[in-house]
Parts: C-alpha cells; sequence; structure tokens
C-alpha cells in the first residue's frame, strides 16, 4: 500500500492544525512592499533580462499577486466539486463525511483568506493588478469534466502546495513575512486535503476500466491545457501591470522574451511542479502504471 491514510486520520490532524482567519489575516492587515513575496524559484523575475533589482522586485509581486488571486479561483472550482461528491454519501460513513465537509469548510476559509490578500494588495500596491476569470466560467469549463479528471487535477495542486511551500517558501528569509505566513498556513491545511483528495480519486477510479481511466485522464489534460491557455493570457496581463507601475513599454524582442519566461515559470508553478510530485505519482500508478507513463511523458514540457 502506498499511502496510509484514513478518514479519521485526517479528521484529527485537522483539528489540530485548525487556524482563525482572523488571526492570520486582519482585516487590516498590511503587506511589506519593500520585500518580494515570491520564491525566486517559483517567480523566476530573474529569468527575465534587463531588469533592475526594483523592476524584479515590483513583478515579482505582481506575480505574487497572481498566485494567491489563481488559488482563490481554483478553489473556487474545488468548493462545489467536494459539496457534490459528499452529498451521496451523508448517510453512510460519518468520518467520510465529516472529513469531507470540513475540507470544503476550509476551502471556503481559504477563498476568504485570498480575498483579504487581494484588498491588501491594492491598498498598498501603486496600479492594478488584473487576473482572469470570471471565476465561475472557469470552474463551470472545468466541472464539466469526468469527476475522476477534475479529482485529479486538484490532487496535482494539493501536492504542488506542499512542495511549493516546503522546498522554496519555508526557508526563505527574504520574503515578507505576512505573505509568507498566509502560504505556511494555507499548507497546514492543504495537507490534510491532499490527503483527502487521494481518497476521493482511488473511490472515482475504483471498478472503472483500462479504457474508462484512459478517458478520464484525457479530460485531465484537457483541463491542463485549459489551464495553460488561461496562464499565457495571465501573463499578458501581468506583463501590462508591470508597464504600468515601472513606466516602461517593452520592446517587441523584450516583450516577446518576458512573455516567454514568465509563461514558462507560471507553466511549471501551477502544472509541472504537481505532475512530477512523488505522491501524484504514486497515485497514478496505483490506478494505471499506463497513465502515470502518459503523464511522465508530457511533464517535462513544463518545466
Amino acid at each position: 500500500m502506498y499511502h496510509d491514510f484514513t478518514y479519521p486520520g485526517v479528521l484529527a490532524v485537522s483539528a489540530r492544525a485548525a487556524w482563525q482567519l482572523d488571526d492570520v489575516m486582519p482585516v487590516d492587515a498590511e503587506l511589506d512592499f519593500t520585500r518580494p513575496f515570491m520564491p525566486e524559484a517559483l517567480a523566476r523575475s530573474g529569468a527575465v533580462t534587463g531588469l533592475s533589482v526594483d523592476e524584479r522586485r515590483l513583478l515579482n509581486q505582481i506575480r505574487g499577486h497572481e498566485y494567491l488571486c489563481i488559488f482563490g479561483l481554483v478553489e473556487e472550482m474545488i468548493l462545489p466539486f467536494l459539496l457534490d461528491h459528499a452529498r451521496p454519501s451523508l448517510r453512510d460513513d460519518d468520518h467520510r463525511v465529516r472529513a469531507l465537509l470540513q475540507f470544503a469548510s476550509e476551502e471556503a476559509k481559504h477563498i476568504h483568506l485570498f480575498k483579504r490578500f487581494h484588498q491588501a494588495f491594492v491598498r498598498g500596491f501603486p496600479v492594478e493588478c488584473a487576473v482572469i476569470g470570471p471565476g465561475e466560467a472557469i470552474a463551470n469549463e472545468i466541472l464539466r469534466h469526468d469527476p475522476l479528471s477534475v479529482a485529479l487535477v486538484v490532487l496535482q495542486i494539493e501536492w504542488m502546495t506542499q512542495d511549493h511551500y516546503l522546498e522554496s517558501v519555508r526557508d526563505d528569509r527574504g520574503l515578507d513575512p505576512l505573505f509568507k505566513s498566509l502560504l505556511r498556513h494555507h499548507w497546514m491545511e492543504e495537507a490534510q486535503h491532499a490527503k483527502l483528495d487521494t481518497l476521493i480519486v482511488e473511490a472515482l477510479a475504483e471498478g472503472r476500466s483500462p479504457a474508462e481511466i484512459d478517458a478520464a485522464l484525457d479530460g485531465y489534460l484537457e483541463i491542463g491545457s485549459f489551464l495553460d491557455n488561461g496562464l499565457a493570457s495571465q501573463t499578458e496581463l501581468n506583463l501590462a501591470a508591470f508597464e504600468r507601475v515601472t513606466g516602461r513599454t517593452l520592446g517587441p524582442d523584450e516583450r516577446d522574451a518576458f512573455l516567454a519566461a514568465q509563461h514558462q515559470a507560471a507553466r511549471w508553478t501551477y502544472l509541472g511542479s504537481g505532475m512530477v510530485h512523488p505522491r501524484f505519482r504514486a497515485t497514478l500508478g496505483a490506478i494505471s502504471p499506463a497513465a502515470r507513463d502518459r503523464i511522465d511523458a508530457v511533464a517535462p514540457a513544463f518545466f
């Protein structure tokens, strides 16, 4: 067995890890705009040549705003997915129902957290930073797919947030402390969500034929392509915000280089880093070694 996750176990840990929104992000909290928000491994502002130190910091902050707003959009999709998954089993396993509803409650809290962050960002950043949307349209497009396809996307996202914090954020002492705290508290609860979604994927895959699993993986890849197109659009919005805040207008070659470097950075942040996560690969291998091999073949494009 490649994991020992259980609904009672997750419930017990979730109770110990719980935190209150007002303790983490008070309504009047202020970000430190003299410091970067994102670790360079994710922001990759240094990959854009010709930027000053201040310009790299501003781009980093634009990427930080994007990061939490994109997660807010994603969790607006996860919330109805969880409620739909929990509804048929309300009279079954009590631990399972409670764990899924707790999962949904925490995702709603994260959405609220990210909205408060956005408000603090708007108060302190000199220009507007637009974000793709609307969230409802993005959620509807994802949720029209097979629930197993959606659950695989959610699982990838849950595990990648673990790596983002543990590998890039936790030991970076240069980041804004408030932003870093938001990511730490998000990570604390997402650690349990990743376990629950592993159980959800297993339940949705149970009894499916190889052809049905393969079709669900097709849907997973379609969602990934949809998200990748959204990230390309988001990179254009980030460039517009960067030009406004710096007062610069990039030339055609500079623009192309900026978009290429930053789109690839976003692809790694939101897609590639999840595809290669060992826990995600283990789940794929458990339900279908062929599915795992398919993802291993396409993942390098997102590095």
